[in-house]
């Protein structure tokens, strides 16, 4: 599994912000949160950083991914009931204007943490596992 370790420690760093912070509050607290823990646990964080998109060689505007870490996995923290084909596609098309191949979406809404990875392999992109601890 690509980048299988990494995803892991970003899967663990995020239950331990959802066991202290509980469930149920705002993105943005979860986000600035695992910053913290991901940075405790060595990573290098780039939060919200901007990706120029264009199309047909005009810029038509930026894309501003929540977190990258370690210059490899996206990462989406998300409060929502289930995750759903939207948040799936938005992973997908931050992996094709990124060009990075590995993202994954984190839910805090519950108090068992919920999380799906999106692998984009060779222009070839597929929902690759998702799970719950």
């Amino acid at each position: 599994m690509l980048h299988e370790k990494l995803t892991e420690d970003i899967i663990g760093a995020a239950m331990a912000v959802l066991n202290e912070l509980k469930p149920g509050l705002d993105e943005k607290l979860y986000e600035n949160a695992l910053v913290i823990e991901l940075q405790l646990r060595g990573h290098t964080i780039e939060q919200q950083r901007q990706f120029p998109v264009h199309y047909r060689g005009q810029f038509i505007g930026k894309l501003v991914p929540d977190l990258i870490v370690d210059g490899l996995v996206i990462v989406d923290p998300k409060v929502v009931t289930e995750f759903n084909d939207t948040h799936v596609a938005q992973m997908l098309g931050y992996l094709n204007i990124t060009g990075l191949e590995v993202a994954l979406l984190l839910n805090f809404k519950e108090s068992k943490l919920k999380w799906k990875r999106v692998v984009r392999t060779q222009n070839r992109t597929t929902d690759d596992a998702d799970g719950s601890k």
